[in-house]
């Protein structure tokens, strides 16, 4: 009990300290790199190092310099997180005193959503002697890095090689922003907080050895079936792999064909040895399929690019959809027919459609097996096919010209023979969603018949993909585990 005590009470202490007392959000930089490029000892190995140029004129006195920044605090910081500067794209300025920037680049990005808030140049820039960072969107541990080419201004002082150092300016609300350093000793707290960390970790050592009852911990064994939303089926494919090489005992088999079928096949099923995932809530008359919200689940129109199409207003697309734009130069595209190419009936990701952009109103019946010309007997109008899964209708979209869909926002930036469409000027992130700017996403929820045993596979895999890697894998593919949300309240049943 003491061990268990102390093993509690000083990491927790320590994390206080931290992460409360010295600040949770917390904006770390670090000048990695602030050499000159002109030889110390002349040598034939120089190469192109001796020709930086600028505008075609070589720099007379350059320096190189590499920047890292990074979230080393204990929450996300999100772009509203920024302190207001003179201008609002702006979350971070340093300037270097006596140099001017000549060029910069940036060279490392840890996640690749971070290069959103570095397209089309917006926050990002370099001002006579300053760098313009943008707000950047940071999640723990995220950071980037940026190298830029400085030459020394005219008239400046100071021996070559010895430069006044960068000045930082910017602010993290509720936060800050602190320089981070390599250093190559340890704090005697460091020192001693392993020390007892050592010492401890030997105690309970022995104390394992002695037992003869320890388990792996929250590792559940036995067989999952797993069905339902196939914009949800490739988190949950490589959440499983992941699990079973964690807990060897455990076997899934998964076969997710939409949520309409994974609930009628975990109607049938009462037993613990099924999961079903929806892209939304059950529909009536399930009473014994209980929800848990596992993610928040971003969407987007996409569109075949002889569309001329990428960016629409709600209304637009309700017209689109009512059949009352029948060709996109009506709305300012190529004079190309509209295709519609939709999930069919039962799938969650048509029913976000449905709810979150069209009002509550229902997508018309399919007219068109191959997308591009009416069924024999089918009405004359605007041509609307259906198809199984994500993938078919990412495909059949890019291979259907004027062809508009819709799917999960991860599986369509992996292709890149579509476009994706913006909603009233709003792009599909998760900071536009989670403050309502942006209309077309849903809870991904995970539903058992019942509620499952707490030490049985189901209920051990649905703790992991919330609380464990399955997180970080939810993350990779481009949406956010609830509890990420500035309002987590928005992921639950209404």
């Amino acid at each position: 009990m003491a061990l268990a005590t102390l093993g509690v009470l000083v990491p927790t202490v320590a994390a206080v300290y931290e992460f409360v007392i010295k600040g949770r959000k917390r904006l770390g930089y670090r000048v990695q790199m602030d050499t000159t490029v002109t030889d110390v000892v002349q040598s034939e190995h120089a190469g192109p190092l001796r020709e930086l140029r600028e505008g075609g004129d070589p720099l007379a006195k350059p320096t190189l310099v590499l920047l890292r920044i990074e979230n080393n605090g204990a929450s996300f910081i999100d772009t509203h997180d920024y302190a207001v500067l003179d201008d609002s794209r702006v979350g971070l300025r340093v300037r270097f005193p006596g140099r001017r920037v000549a060029g910069m680049v940036v060279t490392e990005l840890s996640d690749d959503y971070l290069s959103d808030s570095f397209a089309n140049g917006g926050g990002f820039a370099a001002d006579g002697d300053s760098i313009e960072l943008p707000r950047t969107p940071m999640n723990r541990s995220a950071h980037y890095k940026v190298l830029a080419a400085l030459e020394r201004a005219d008239g400046s002082s100071g021996n070559q090689g010895t430069f006044d150092p960068p000045l930082v300016t910017g602010g993290i609300k509720g936060g800050r922003i602190v320089e981070t350093q390599s250093r190559t000793g340890t704090p005697k707290r460091a020192i001693a907080l392993i020390g007892f960390l050592v010492v401890l970790v030997v105690a309970q050592l022995l104390v394992f050895l002695r037992s003869s009852t320890a388990t792996s911990l929250d590792c559940a064994t036995g067989r999952l079936d797993v069905v339902g939303s196939t914009a949800f089926a490739p988190i949950v494919r490589e959440a499983a792999a992941s699990y079973r090489r964690l807990c060897p005992g455990a076997e899934f088999t998964i076969d997710m064909r939409g949520s309409g079928e994974g609930f009628q096949a975990l109607q049938t099923t009462a037993g613990a040895s099924m999961l079903a995932f929806s892209d939304g809530e059950k529909p009536d008359g399930m009473p014994a399929l209980l929800p848990r919200p596992i993610a928040f689940f971003l969407f987007t129109m996409v569109t075949n690019a002889d569309s001329g199409v990428q960016d629409l207003t709600l209304e637009q697309i309700r017209r689109t959809y009512r059949g009352e734009v029948t060709n996109w130069r009506e709305i300012g595209g190529k004079d190309v027919p509209v295709r519609l190419v939709s999930r069919n009936p039962g799938s969650g990701t048509r029913a976000a459609l449905q709810r979150r952009v069209l009002g509550g109103v229902r997508e018309p019946g399919s007219n068109s097996d191959d997308c591009r010309t009416l069924d024999p007997g089918a009405e004359l109008g605007v041509i609307r096919c259906a198809r199984n899964s994500t993938e078919d209708v990412l495909r059949t979209v890019a291979d259907t010209p004027g062809a508009l869909g819709y799917a999960e926002l991860g599986a369509a930036t992996s292709r890149d023979d579509l476009a994706l469409v913006r909603i009233g000027g709003h792009r599909a992130t998760v900071s536009e969603a989670d403050h309502g700017t942006y209309p077309f996403w849903e809870t991904e929820y995970g539903y058992t018949h019942g509620e499952p045993d707490a030490h049985s596979l189901a209920a051990s895999f649905l703790r992991y993909l919330t609380n464990q890697v399955g997180a970080d894998i939810i993350r990779a593919n481009g949406d956010r585990p609830c509890a990420d949300l500035a309002n987590p309240a928005i992921c639950r049943p209404a």
